[in-house]
C-alpha cells in the first residue's frame, strides 16, 4: 500500500499536471507510471515541489488520445502497483451522465490487476 497522494493542479496546453504528496523526503524521486490503453505514457516528467516530499507530475497527452470518445489515464505508484488517481478526456458527443468514463477506468484497473497477478504467479511459481 502506498502513502503517496495525487491531487490535480491543472490541465492546459496538452499537459495534465498533478501534485504527488507524502513522498519519502527531499530528493527521493517516487517511481510513478501513467498508463493509457494499458501502455505507459511517454514523456511523463516529475519535478521536485516546493515543500519536502512533494513532486509535480506532468503528463503530456499523446496525439492518439485526442479523439472522439472517452480516453482514460491512470496514475500508479509503480513499486506497489497502487492506483494513485486517474483523469479522463471526453471529446465529441458526450452525455452529461456518461458511464463510458467509468467503464474505461474499470478496464484500466482490471488490466493493472492482471499484470499484478501474472507477476505474482511468476514470482511464486
Amino acid at each position: 500500500m502506498s502513502d503517496l497522494t495525487l491531487t490535480k493542479i491543472r490541465f492546459r496546453n496538452g499537459i495534465w499536471e498533478g501534485l504527488i504528496s507524502n513522498a519519502q523526503g527531499t530528493g527521493v524521486r517516487p517511481d510513478i507510471s501513467v498508463m493509457f490503453r494499458d501502455q505507459p505514457v511517454p514523456g511523463v516528467e516529475l519535478h521536485e515541489g516546493e515543500a519536502a516530499g512533494e513532486w509535480i507530475l506532468q503528463v503530456p497527452i499523446p496525439a492518439e488520445a485526442i479523439a472522439d470518445g472517452v480516453q482514460s489515464f491512470v496514475v500508479f505508484d509503480t513499486p506497489s502497483s497502487t492506483r494513485l488517481g486517474d483523469f479522463t478526456l471526453i471529446a465529441g458527443d458526450a452525455a452529461s451522465d456518461d458511464l463510458r468514463a467509468e467503464v474505461e477506468l474499470l478496464r484500466a484497473e482490471l488490466d493493472m490487476l492482471k499484470r499484478a497477478f501474472r507477476r505474482h504467479c511468476q514470482e511464486t511459481g
